[in-house]
């Protein structure tokens, strides 16, 4: 096998012809041992594979993408995947699906700042994916209008909206935060709080849902408004526990609180047990996620449920239909939520 120099060589340069000439055959040659093998024998093909690996050789899917006019990539925007992110579980299950049909997903990091999204998706269309998934509806009308000029399939998720850049597979936020205002006034709970975030807009919209239907229910009282504390995503245990702080602080009389997240909702447990207020008896806590660790607390987190994976595989079919050419037309899918009762309320 002859020798390849790639001392000066830039990372990223060894081609295809550096190959055949490291396995000392044709450029042919070589693209047929690795993309139709069965044209060349065994031993050719371990030659060609063994040089490749030597070489440290990845194909350039671009210009073959070029070719065929298909990339198999996907592209998927979401805010931050920290730890205990409601996220993670669709995006999975989305990852998955799409790579039992042969796509690969590239995961961009969504900001809270428009300008820089706007970038992103600039960005993200001069690489021509073969679909977009956006976790959560887009605001920016210049990026929305850019996206629908694209002819890139998209399917925003994890929100609702009346007017979806193409397809959208999600649930109302709105609707969620209502629900558990009714959930807890059903419960007797009768003077409410909210621990959310003051720059994700779903996180705002639950905050709010709650807030209307607390206060159309008679929660609280007549002359104050839901007390609110409101921190800078993304979520953190801490947010949970200087925000049931203050809350208490103020209002020490508070029968029960919503988190913007389970992980904030963690936080607020900890003060509570911090504080030695009994859980739910003096204070209900109520999450949003269902987290995986959200039924090993103690107690467990009473919280909103999302079929995070069924979101995630039907992303991936509406995406894949579009590519395949299917006339699969744009609109909503409400996916829906549902109220998880555990220990915390």
């Amino acid at each position: 096998m002859n020798d390849l120099k790639t001392t000066t060589k830039r990372p990223g340069t060894v081609t295809l012809a550096d190959v055949a000439r490291l396995a000392g055959v044709s450029t042919i040659t070589a693209s047929r041992a690795l993309n139709n093998p069965k044209m060349v024998s065994v031993e050719t093909q371990e030659r060609v594979k063994a040089a490749a690996l030597s070489a440290g050789y990845v194909p350039n899917l671009l210009a073959g993408g070029l070719k065929s006019n298909r990339s198999r990539l996907i592209a998927c925007l979401s805010p931050a995947l920290t730890a205990g992110s409601i996220f993670i579980v669709a995006i999975q299950a989305m990852t998955e699906a799409f790579a039992e049909a042969g796509y690969q997903v590239i995961i961009g990091q969504r900001s809270f700042d428009q300008a820089r999204e706007d970038r992103l998706i600039d960005a993200v269309i001069a690489r021509r994916p073969e679909g977009i998934v956006l976790m959560g509806v887009l605001e920016s009308e210049a990026g929305r209008h850019r996206l629908r000029a694209s002819g890139i399939p998209i399917v925003e998720t994890w929100d609702m909206s009346d007017s979806p850049i193409d397809m959208l597979v999600g649930f109302s936020h709105i609707d969620a935060g209502a629900a558990v205002a009714r959930y807890l006034h059903d419960k007797g709970r009768k003077r409410p709080a909210v621990i959310t975030s003051s720059n994700d807009p779903r996180a705002i919209a639950r905050g709010q849902g709650f807030i209307d239907a607390a206060s159309a229910l008679g929660m609280g009282t007549p002359s104050m408004n839901v007390p609110t504390h409101g921190f800078i995503s993304p979520s953190k245990m801490i947010h949970g526990r200087e925000g049931l702080r203050e809350l208490l602080t103020q209002h020490p009389d508070l029968d029960c609180v919503f988190c913007a997240t389970d992980v904030v909702a963690l936080g607020a447990l900890a003060e509570a047990n911090a504080q030695g207020i009994s859980v739910p008896e003096q204070l209900a806590i109520i999450g949003f996620g269902d987290s995986d660790f959200a039924v090993a607390a103690n107690p467990a987190l009473t919280t909103v449920r999302v079929e995070g994976v069924e979101i995630g595989r039907l992303v991936a079919s509406q995406i894949m239909a579009r590519v395949e050419g299917k006339n699969l037309e744009g609109g909503a899918v409400d996916m829906g939520f549902c109220i998880v009762e555990r220990g915390s309320g």
